[in-house]
């Protein structure tokens, strides 16, 4: 590691230098996972018009969410795995590209059958975005950052989705259906550009300084250690505290799931808006989620100055109150009102990205670096196992039960998930980090 950082200051005499790089870096990852969600959540914002145009049933459109939530599941940790063992930039750069490729080809889909083989493929590709989150925070900064850096990470989870009503309204408005999939497809590729042109590992960027480098590197922690896949998966099986992440993700992921995929048919049909309507409302629970995602590295440092918390415990106590903010999603069922459910549901976006974005921190917190984008590609599959079985109940349910019953759920589930971060991951010591 000495090494490195000597030959960086040489080179830095010669090379222009960005000042706080690393910053630059993760604004531009927050880019690519912005463009993923917009790609991703056109097809939430666009199920009422598909569901007339092409014939779709509400069933239908539960195994076409639950074919993009499989692939998904399935994907995470061999995306994770892959990202490993040939670098953040170029597998990163081969998945998006992929499901750039794929979210234009649903202008071709005439059927319910073709649009959930796309989403199938698509989903494989866009699994690549958890594990690269945790690659890229562990890569780019330094342990005592990695909390407030993994919260300004998370906007591009939600950030994306928040963009996404008013970017396909418009793009349907002028092209069509099939021109606003081709559009946000488009947008993905120009990232893949930018990408591959600004991005480099810290030992190889040609702008970041010596000093700078030597901040990232100032834990010392070991090189990566790179193991083939099947081993990785045992190694980390093993673990008690991935299990202490992985639970709370699976309970959290399906009110994720409702926001992206579900809300914008909810409003359709138990408040009846139109497209117009969806598209000036649906946003809002994912501006929520960016202030969520912001405000949640923030909030450990409340816990460490004003508690004492150590640096685990304070991701640990910011976790559990996203999960008591999440009760407000059980409150809509006691509500008619179109704006108040929005709130209500603004609030649960709150809440589980200050979840979300904790999640990966200890991911980052808890795990060496060969092992960062495999365990956090695990701990999506984990959330995303929960995240389309529950789409299929809503699938099956929801046109004759209403979505009342599962708005409880998702009320209560981060309660439940709450008590095994404590009980798996809480440290059970007094000092500080």
């Amino acid at each position: 590691m000495s090494q490195g950082i000597n030959a960086g200051i040489s080179a830095s005499k010669t090379r222009r230098v960005v000042r706080h790089l690393r910053w630059w870096v993760l604004a531009l990852f927050l880019m690519g996972v912005t463009v993923n969600y917009i790609t991703r959540n056109s097809l939430g914002i666009l199920a009422p018009e598909l569901k007339s145009s092409i014939g779709i049933t509400t069933e239908q459109y539960s195994w076409i969410v639950g074919a993009f939530q499989l692939a998904y599941t399935l994907f995470q940790p061999i995306c994770g795995w892959l990202i490993d063992v040939i670098g953040l930039k170029l597998g990163f750069m081969i998945c998006a590209t992929l499901w750039a490729l794929m979210c234009i080809f649903h202008a071709g889909a005439g059927s319910w059958i073709q649009l959930a083989i796309l989403r199938f493929f698509m989903g494989s590709a866009e699994a690549a975005a958890t594990p690269a989150n945790a690659k890229t925070l562990g890569e780019w900064f330094p342990k005592k950052e990695r909390p407030v850096a993994a919260g300004w990470a998370g906007v591009g989870f939600s950030i994306g989705a928040m963009l996404a009503p008013p970017i396909i309204y418009f793009a349907h408005a002028s092209f069509g259906w099939q021109g606003a999939f081709m559009f946000t497809g488009v947008l993905a590729l120009v990232w893949v550009v930018l990408w591959w042109l600004f991005y480099q590992s810290p030992e190889k960027h040609p702008n970041l300084s010596a000093e700078e480098l030597a901040y990232i590197k100032q834990d010392n922690e070991p090189p990566a250690v790179r193991l083939p896949f099947f081993t990785a998966l045992k190694t980390v099986g093993k673990n008690k505290r991935f299990y202490g992440i992985a639970i709370p993700a699976f309970m959290a992921e399906p009110a994720w799931a409702v926001m992206s995929f579900w809300v914008p048919l909810y409003l359709a049909k138990e408040h009846g808006m139109d497209l117009k309507q969806i598209a000036m409302f649906a946003w809002l629970p994912f501006l929520a989620a960016d202030l969520g995602s912001v405000a949640s590295g923030y909030l450990t440092k409340v816990y460490v100055r004003v508690f004492g918390c150590t640096r685990v415990n304070s991701i640990v106590a910011s976790s559990v109150t996203g999960a008591f903010l999440m009760v407000s999603l059980a409150i809509v069922t006691l509500t008619r009102d179109p704006y108040i459910t929005i709130a209500l549901i603004s609030i649960g976006g709150f809440g589980h990205q200050i979840i979300s974005c904790m999640l990966s921190a200890l991911v980052v917190e808890s795990f060496d670096k060969g092992q960062m984008a495999t365990v956090n590609g695990m701990r999506g599959s984990c959330a995303w196992i929960a995240s389309f079985l529950f789409s299929l109940l809503i699938g099956v349910t929801a046109d004759k039960i209403g979505f009342n019953p599962l708005f409880i759920a998702m009320g209560l589930f981060d309660l439940i998930g709450a008590v095994f971060l404590i009980a798996f991951i809480a440290e059970r010591r007094a000092s500080r980090a």
